[in-house]
């Protein structure tokens, strides 16, 4: 599947927020966004106002480049939450928490949902037990998510194992020492750590 490969910082920088794809580095000076934090390109003075369209497509490109998806993977996902019981935009922020990287990165296995979506697909991650490479598998309540025995010995996660446990949302809970995580109850909008108007979202795919 085609990948964007370009600089994850420019990214950042055209959603105008930060959308945390570099781990440890957005939260220090270094973050690019914090240093320029204007539009990539040529600048100009003066300021066009932004449609209502335009609004709609910042929204759904943040969200979308957020969880390192493609356009027709991330409009799937849409029409899932579409179909379901309650508020598009809620089920649709709710599919995507759902999602095994996203589990990966919020349980602090991995630096950023990049990370995280790698270290699913090489193999290191086990849902309940069991081996699963695919960074679009859908978590259950219950679920318990661990780090495979080989993988536990490298370097990497043992620090996580030595380091103290980061707050977790309330849906997820985390054993640092045994690198083993679990699914408490699903996933509530106001866990969400990005700040994000669905609504937006919805009326750009309701055209």
């Amino acid at each position: 599947m085609a990948r964007y490969t370009g600089s994850v910082c420019r990214l950042c920088r055209r959603e105008g927020c930060k959308l945390f794809l570099k781990g440890d580095r957005c939260y220090s000076g270094k973050c690019s966004y914090v240093k320029r934090p204007t539009a990539p390109g040529v600048q100009t003075r003066s300021r066009k106002k932004v449609s209502e369209y335009g609004l709609q497509l910042r929204e759904k490109q943040k969200v979308k480049r957020a969880y390192g998806m493609l356009e027709s993977q991330f409009e799937r996902y849409y029409r899932i939450a579409e179909r379901m019981k309650g508020k598009s935009g809620e089920n649709l922020l709710k599919l995507l928490e759902s999602r095994l990287d996203n589990v990966v990165y919020r349980l602090g296995l991995a630096d950023s949902r990049p990370q995280a979506r790698q270290t699913v697909l090489h193999g290191h991650i086990l849902v309940n037990g069991k081996k699963v490479d695919i960074p679009s598998y859908k978590i259950s309540v219950g679920d318990e998510i661990s780090v495979k025995k080989k993988s536990a010995d490298t370097d990497r996660f043992k620090e996580l194992r030595e380091s103290e446990a980061r707050p977790m949302p309330a849906w997820l809970s985390m054993d640092n020492a045994n690198l083993t995580g679990k699914i408490v109850s699903e996933p509530e909008r106001e866990d969400m750590d990005l700040t994000v108007e669905e609504h937006l979202i919805v009326e750009y795919y309701s055209k």
